[in-house]
């Protein structure tokens, strides 16, 4: 997360994605105007990178200019275009290509279609590196797009916010301040499920327990259960893909959410990436992972009593046990790098009555 004057953004864009975008978009033009000797255009500040990237990659002769337009102000348009400076080139008869950093409601490109129009272009191509086709309202074509992006105030790659951000070679998204997001750890016999509900209720936020949703998915035959479960019949392992999307459904049934607790969800590192990028695309992020930690033998202790009523006879043998805190040792100390290299790991002491460790969990969240 970056903090850009009083507000802060959060990845959204990575700097690879980005630059096979516009490998991809260079293609197109290299294929299409082979002889053509076209004018590009390119719309300051914003194109800038953008602009430069694409003249690397275009490999047949062409000429270069500016023009510089603006209609923004902080992270709102202010529906008004206002020329700052003009294009003195003669463009009549040329093939010109305009390079745009973003297309969002098509004001700024419409104004300067109109303006190469009047000046007589034998052909008038738009390129953008980011395109908000969801608001995009105007008539006049758009040739070629990077990134079709979602209606979301974006940094970086020649983007700024109030003159900041532009020097960025990734893209990060405003953040949605108001969202807590916990991936909460503990060891079997640990009292996460307890811990979860008491959180949930207290900081008002959705738990989304993975076996939870594997099994509501499965049981009622959803498009993705039905997937999962043909892995499962054979004997596979669940594509990280599959859970995801299983869990980016959850996500989106709770759009006004505060936040979520994310319970057995992620295993692996890659698992964790996923789940970052799945919160960047709703212009959030992990918060912390928060792990309950309590000495091996209260755990062992503890699950052997609850063996006596539970019926589970995972519960009743003390070697399986053991093997369940050291598989479950084993997974977190993976994630437990992780996320102490972002400086989001929080271990909390686990043992006491219900309320203590609430209360040590809470002193965690509410730095947040």
């Amino acid at each position: 997360m970056i903090k850009l004057h009083d507000l802060h953004f959060v990845p959204f864009i990575a700097e690879s994605k980005i630059t096979a975008a516009i490998d991809d978009l260079a293609k197109q033009l290299n294929q299409d105007l082979k002889d053509e000797n076209p004018l590009f255009i390119g719309v300051l500040n914003g194109a800038f990178m953008f602009f430069s990237e694409v003249l690397k990659r275009f490999n047949h002769d062409c000429e270069v200019s500016f023009i510089k337009l603006s209609s923004y102000q902080g992270t709102q348009s202010t529906h008004q275009v206002n020329e700052l400076i003009g294009l003195n080139e003669d463009v009549s008869g040329r093939t010109i290509v305009v390079l745009e950093d973003i297309i969002d409601t098509g004001n700024t490109i419409e104004v300067l279609y109109e303006t190469l129009k009047n000046k007589e272009c034998s052909d008038i191509k738009i390129a953008t590196l980011f395109f908000k086709s969801e608001v995009y309202n105007k008539q006049i074509h758009i040739d070629y797009f990077g990134i079709e992006i979602p209606n979301r105030f974006i940094v970086g790659y020649g983007l700024d916010y109030n003159g900041l951000g532009r020097n960025l070679t990734e893209v990060y998204q405003l953040k949605r301040s108001n969202m807590t997001n916990l991936v909460l750890f503990g060891p079997p016999g640990a009292g996460k499920g307890t811990q979860a509900e008491v959180l949930k209720q207290k900081y008002n936020l959705i738990h989304i327990s993975t076996g939870d949703v594997f099994r509501y998915n499965i049981k009622n035959a959803t498009e993705l259960g039905t997937l999962a479960k043909s892995y499962i019949d054979k004997g596979q392992l669940v594509p990280d893909e599959v859970t995801i999307n299983m869990l980016n459904a959850e996500v989106d049934k709770n759009p006004e959410a505060k936040g979520f607790i994310f319970d057995g969800f992620p295993r692996t590192e890659a698992q964790a990436d996923s789940l970052g990028d799945l919160l960047a695309s709703k212009g959030s992020e992990v918060s912390a992972m928060v792990a309950l930690e309590v000495d091996d033998e209260v755990l062992v202790e503890r699950l052997l009593e609850r063996g006596k009523t539970s019926g589970r006879p995972d519960d009743a043998d003390e070697g399986v046990i053991r093997n369940r805190i050291k598989v479950y040792y084993d997974e977190t100390a993976i994630l437990k790098n992780y996320y102490q290299k972002e400086e989001k790991y929080f271990g909390v002491d686990g043992v006491g009555a219900i309320g203590e460790i609430t209360d040590r969990l809470s002193q965690v969240i509410d730095k947040f």
